[in-house]
């Protein structure tokens, strides 16, 4: 299984020729002519994490794409796109890719901001991302995906998050908030918190792939 990064919360998961992309979002360069896409997921509405452009793009290139995504996403898409609606404790199998699904809304960003539907999202019980949360689902986590900067987070939350799930080996998402001296305070933090749980961090820069 491959796992190719993409810029911000964007990335790509191959297996046996066949791909699942995760929130093609308004930060990530459009995903033009990328092939042998089955499925999308979108952790929720906000659109740095999906755009109609972005699924429109990746529809045109493939056919019979499923796209899933919780409640706020199906009613944020409205009639454009069918999107099938999944909640905590849901399982999906699509192609070679089984989705479990955990956690249920969006980290609180303020108190004056409505709190929004978002869902996190294990892939082939190895490929862990929460999207904007911290939810910690109640396996182990081989490939965990980490929040690097994002207007509801603080780095001793990443810290503390990543100290928590402890994963085998880790890589940076939702970056694109960053400075290039912002990224590489994440980089250094979220590195030194999965190594003290005994895992390996990979600082991925878009067009990265990991082979797991």
């Amino acid at each position: 299984m491959r796992l190719t990064k993409q810029e911000h919360a964007c990335f790509i998961v191959e297996e046996d020729g066949q791909k699942l992309v995760i929130d093609p979002g308004s930060y990530t360069t459009p995903l033009l002519g990328v092939d042998g896409v089955i499925a999308v997921v979108i952790t929720h509405e906000h659109a740095d994490h999906w755009t109609p452009d972005q699924l429109k793009a990746i529809l045109d290139h493939n056919q019979d794409v499923a796209i899933y995504g919780p409640p706020g996403v199906v009613a944020a898409v409205g009639d454009d796109f069918t999107v099938h609606a999944v909640h905590e404790g849901d399982e999906v199998t699509v192609g070679p890719f089984t989705l479990k699904f955990f956690g249920s809304k969006h980290a609180v960003i303020h108190s004056s901001i409505p709190v929004i539907d978002n869902t996190g999202v294990l892939i082939n019980d190895r490929i862990y991302y929460a999207g904007d949360s911290f939810t910690i689902p109640p396996v182990k986590v081989d490939t965990l995906a980490v929040p690097a900067g994002a207007p509801w987070l603080k780095i001793s939350e990443v810290i503390d998050y990543v100290a928590a799930v402890k994963p085998t080996r880790s890589f940076p998402t939702h970056e694109m908030v960053l400075s290039v001296a912002g990224r590489k305070l994440s980089d250094a933090r979220i590195g030194q918190a999965t190594e003290l749980g005994g895992g390996t961090y990979h600082p991925l820069e878009p067009g990265d792939t990991l082979e797991l």
